[in-house]
């Protein structure tokens, strides 16, 4: 090793050592890594492509509950997740199976809920060869996903699962799909866990600069009828209180979306209550003056 590299190796973080496992099938190691995300409940639909996860979780202490239909499992897992602060776990079976789980990942997207979303997939050889329950669920949910993966190597299952909780739930939280082909989870292999991961151009420390923070000063001095439009953010952000005291202290008054009720006191005169249909007449007029 040459002095140069030595000494980058040196001044580079430490990084945890990775885990090893003994050889598992592929929905064995899914279903453990999952255990090793924190997972308690899980709300799953069986399938012929997501059977092998199935009897996985058969031997695992994570709870499955059976909803009478995919859309139904995909809207328990977002309500899990909306009361628990943490991404909740949905999974289903290839083809109609998946595509009922849409308009919950849908809806999951459009209000910045953590889901992790997992699938069955028919074997690698039969993808884009119609076969008997196949549709492309990877590439009909991107427009409703904060990311997605289609696993086509065993030993990447512990790598995707580890990033998928960490992008559902970190930053603007969303959903992630997780698309597992039947013979990635027959294979067999030695799980290799990785305690942490780092991704690449996904910047987690984002925070304005003091010359953006003062533009916004600059434009409230300005401002003549200043109102605060706030959403649901501040609620996963846990900024309530800060809301509440940057309100008080510039007498702005505050109106919410429906997603971001409750991060602001009702009762209080600086509140406008909710915008929208479901709002205050004069919420809106605010707003749109």
């Amino acid at each position: 090793m040459s002095k140069t590299t030595l000494e980058s190796v040196k001044k580079s973080p430490a990084r945890k050592r990775p885990e090893v496992g003994p050889a598992m099938l592929g929905s064995e190691i899914l279903i453990a890594c999952l255990e090793r995300e924190g997972v308690e409940v899980i709300f799953a639909y069986p399938g012929g492509a997501s059977m092998e996860f199935h009897q996985a979780l058969t031997k695992s202490k994570i709870r499955t509950i059976l909803p009478r239909h995919e859309q139904g499992g995909a809207f328990a897992a977002e309500g899990y997740a909306r009361a628990l602060g943490k991404a909740g776990v949905c999974m289903a079976t290839s083809g109609p199976g998946a595509t009922n789980l849409v308009t919950g990942i849908a809806d999951a997207y459009m209000d910045s809920i953590p889901l992790v979303v997992i699938t069955g997939q028919v074997p690698q050889a039969m993808i884009g060869k119609g076969g008997f329950q196949e549709t492309d669920f990877f590439g009909m949910t991107l427009p409703v996903v904060k990311h997605s993966y289609l696993v086509t190597d065993v030993n990447d299952i512990p790598r995707v699962i580890k990033e998928a909780f960490l992008i559902a739930q970190t930053g603007r939280p969303g959903p992630v799909v997780v698309d597992v082909p039947k013979n990635i989870q027959q294979s067999r292999a030695q799980p290799v866990f990785p305690t942490e991961v780092i991704l690449r151009g996904y910047n987690l420390d984002q925070k304005a600069s003091d010359i953006e923070l003062n533009e916004i000063i600059g434009l409230i001095e300005k401002s003549e009828r200043p109102v605060l439009y706030v959403g649901g953010g501040i609620i996963s952000g846990n900024a309530s209180d800060e809301l509440r005291e940057f309100a008080e202290a510039t007498q702005i008054p505050v109106t919410s979306t429906i997603m971001g009720c409750g991060s602001f006191p009702e009762t209080s005169p600086l509140s406008l209550r909710w915008l929208g249909m479901h709002g205050t007449a004069y919420a809106n007029w605010a707003v749109s003056g």
